[in-house]
């Protein structure tokens, strides 16, 4: 394989480059503050060459939060079906979704301010994969945690830590090992320590 061919390989496809490019401009600008145009010029192509790739802009929004979804599914699954045990499993699950929310502060800024703009259909799609991954973290935490067989407590403690993680677009003021260290402790107290869920 030639040089050239491994680095088209191991870099970013053009349609992934422009929803990359996408989620940093509707992070910043918002969704209907952004043209095709101003997408296209981000990764150095015209605006008209974007529908070469996707069909409009709710298109690309809509596969955008889609494969957020997909992935953090699939991620969160994968890792806490191979731990050893509930901790684990929920240590595995915390550190899944630090991550992400440290490594995607575009998406997650996104996500909190578009899905209300994403087609009937991907709206539907996209709240059917969190709910499948609210319910793998409740599943956990209620194994991981003690006595526990309060299942809204756990639900609501998942909501919060999610809460809690996906606030790096605002909180991240350390360095990302600093931030990740805080954010993880935080996270695995609030679930774990003795009494926060059952109110004892």
């Amino acid at each position: 394989m030639t040089s050239s061919a491994a680095t088209r390989q191991s870099g970013p496809t053009r349609r992934e480059q422009l929803l990359a490019a996408a989620a940093e401009l509707f992070a910043r600008h918002g969704f209907h503050g952004v043209g095709i145009d101003d997408i296209g010029s981000a990764v150095g192509i015209s605006g008209p060459g974007v529908y070469r790739h996707f069909r409009s802009k709710d298109a690309m929004l809509g596969e955008m939060l889609l494969d957020i979804s997909q992935k953090l599914l699939d991620g969160g699954g994968s890792r806490a079906a191979t731990a050893p045990d509930p901790i684990s499993a929920l240590n595995a699950l915390v550190d899944w979704q630090l991550d992400f929310a440290l490594d995607n502060r575009a998406l997650i800024t996104v996500h909190e301010r578009n899905l209300g703009n994403l087609a009937e259909g991907d709206r539907r799609q996209v709240r059917a994969l969190q709910r499948r991954y609210v319910e793998m973290w409740v599943r956990v935490i209620m194994q991981a945690v003690p006595d526990l067989d309060d299942e809204p407590a756990a639900r609501a403690a998942a909501h919060a830590v999610f809460g809690l993680l996906n606030s790096t677009p605002h909180s991240a003021h350390l360095d990302r090992a600093a931030m990740a260290g805080l954010l993880r402790r935080m996270a695995l107290a609030a679930i774990t320590s003795p009494g926060t869920l059952s109110g004892e």
